[in-house]
């Protein structure tokens, strides 16, 4: 559902960045009909709203030497909030690591990494999750081909 503040051309705009985030204020403001000054006006509402949270460029990693990239799944001692807020915001420093996800079912958490090879994963599982506290396991699983989608899909009333 669309927040009732949105009306179709902030979706439009959602949409066009979610697809290209390098599209300039002026060809956003032509291709929703609008004028710069007021595209620019939305955009900077949207970006207040917290609705646009940023713009990122999509990296090859194998180009830049990581060619393996897996899930580690996280099985957690405690799940106490602190605990579980700790383990989120300190895994994500980690400049291996993609995302990371507190999950229901069988695992605590889902983290995405990137390495450069098997020893790389498996320094990394040891060195940075195993020893991590409140850790009690970790399983991981390999990547071998995976597919993204960056386009905004959203239900409109």
């Amino acid at each position: 559902m669309i927040d009732p503040a949105m009306d179709r051309t902030d979706v439009a705009l959602l949409r066009l960045l979610s697809k290209d985030a390098r599209l300039s204020n002026k060809e956003l403001a032509a291709a929703v009909n609008l004028a710069p000054s007021s595209c620019h006006e939305r955009l900077k509402r949207l970006r207040n709203a917290g609705v646009l949270k940023g713009a990122h460029a999509e990296v090859d990693f194998a180009a830049l030497g990581f060619d393996l990239e897996a899930l580690l799944y996280v099985a957690l001692a405690k799940h106490t909030r602190d605990l579980v807020d700790d383990f989120l915001r300190d895994v994500v420093t980690i400049p291996e690591v993609r995302s990371a996800f507190l999950v229901t079912g069988r695992h605590d958490m889902v983290v995405h990494v990137a390495v450069r090879d098997m020893t790389h994963l498996k320094d990394l599982a040891l060195d940075s999750f195993t020893n991590r506290p409140g850790v009690t396991q970790i399983e991981t699983s390999i990547i071998y081909e995976a597919t993204y989608r960056h386009d905004l899909v959203i239900a409109e009333a």
